[in-house]
């Protein structure tokens, strides 16, 4: 990344359905620069991740979105209990990816809770992209991998409740935090 500083903003109510949009935008672009227009891992009729996936991120944790040379480049959502904390989503916008962006978020987000020892995340086995940022650029590790033959912990869900990737094929990260 050049010189460029990455901050983090409080989601404001107004730009809650842009944030979305924006979020389910980047999720799909990842997906078809993976699959091309073949992909089928979708979460509700032509997008990757739904949005009452996003939603429910956003009502249950804090929203943040990430501006670079106060230009809107992206969002994070996360949530801490205790001494844990959970990256639900995080994003950078296709036009900005491969500029450190990204990285830059997630150092601010761990400067914003430093109390948190672990945090944890997830994404599809298909996001090569998103598997190297966390483990070669973020130090998380990979602890666990949800396929047919070990279930995630939102496949008990019944057929009208949200899984966490609609996949069925996650990885679950983890990085500890050394003080």
């Amino acid at each position: 990344m050049s010189k460029s500083k990455v901050v983090l903003v409080p989601l404001h109510a107004d730009d809650r359905e842009q944030f979305i949009k924006d979020n389910q935008w980047a999720f799909k672009y990842g997906a078809m620069e993976e699959f091309g227009l073949r992909n089928d891992q979708m979460e509700e009729e032509g997008e990757i991740i739904s949005r009452k996936t996003i939603e429910g991120g956003i009502d249950r944790g804090e929203a943040y979105r990430i501006v670079c040379d106060d230009k809107i480049s992206g969002g994070v959502v996360i949530h801490v209990e205790k001494d844990r904390g959970f990256l639900d989503l995080l994003f950078t916008l296709p036009d900005v990816h491969s500029k450190g962006i990204g990285y830059g978020a997630w150092c601010e987000v761990e400067k914003l809770h430093p109390e948190v020892e672990v945090w944890e995340t997830f994404t599809p086995y298909f996001e090569t992209r998103n598997i190297h940022f966390y483990v070669n650029k973020c130090g998380f590790h990979i602890v666990e991998f949800f396929n047919p033959f070990h279930k995630g912990p939102y496949e008990h869900m019944d057929s009208d409740e949200e899984d966490c990737g609609g996949t069925g094929m996650d990885f679950r990260f983890e990085k500890v935090v050394r003080k």
